[in-house]
């Protein structure tokens, strides 16, 4: 199948590597692209002169679908034939993640996510999605923990959660030094009731020191504010 994706996942890995995912240009749905071997680069970044950008609409070329329940979204492509088609209109782009978004965590992951831990989890095998956008009922708080991860409070849920933040455009170049003065930026936005929507999403299984089982464990992506919705990456370079 071949895809064009609007990017609204842009998120941080282990240092040189990074991860995507947008919506289909005609189904709304989410895609995220993967490669048979490896994981994306950031050269394919804008910043590296690749394609890839908070509010691009991307070519992928022929795709083939590679999912499993909860990462039902993942599609293999060839990242040498993926290209930048254009950028979209700010407008268009909150009009769109407004329309897809959901107002709350259930309506996205479905009864297969489990609030615990301040955090959320969903079990290697389960699950019907493995991202998403969610409109807060109130709003997030965002703050840079001891250990130098940004991280985001709803603490309007029932448990409250406390969500590792993988947020690309907050972080230096490097993915690990927090940007402390965006990261303030947002927060005050935040506090001045500028609205917001999540992308959020599950990350791979991985077993959290303590825990028996290997677990899909809930984050936030990026964070999107309608009075800035086109917030790019290489406007922060």
């Amino acid at each position: 199948m071949i895809l064009r994706i609007l990017v609204n996942h842009l998120t941080r890995m282990q240092p040189g590597y990074f991860c995507v995912a947008g919506m289909d240009v005609n189904t709304l749905r989410h895609i995220r692209p993967v490669l048979r071997r490896g994981r994306l680069t950031i050269d394919l970044l804008s910043t590296g002169g690749g394609p890839f950008d908070v509010g691009s609409v991307v070519y992928l070329g022929s795709t083939t679908n590679a999912g499993h329940p909860p990462e039902l979204e993942d599609r293999l492509f060839d990242s040498a034939r993926a290209c930048w088609l254009f950028d979209n209109d700010a407008v268009d782009f909150w009009n769109t993640l407004h329309g897809v978004a959901r107002e709350s965590l259930g309506e996205i992951f479905g009864p297969a996510l489990e609030l615990w831990d301040e955090s959320g989890t969903v079990d290697v095998g389960e699950g019907r999605a493995s991202l998403g956008c969610l409109k807060p009922e109130k709003q997030p708080w965002l703050y840079v923990d001891h250990r130098g991860t940004v991280r985001l409070v709803l603490d309007y849920l029932m448990p409250s959660v406390d969500l590792s933040v993988n947020d690309l455009r907050l972080y230096e170049r490097d993915g690990r030094t927090p940007r402390r003065d965006l990261v303030a930026s947002v927060q005050q936005r935040l506090e001045a009731g500028v609205e917001t929507i999540l992308s959020v999403g599950l990350t791979r299984p991985w077993q959290k020191r303590g825990d028996t089982d290997k677990r899909h464990w809930l984050q936030a992506n990026n964070i999107h504010l309608k009075d800035n919705p086109l917030w790019r990456l290489r406007e922060e370079r």
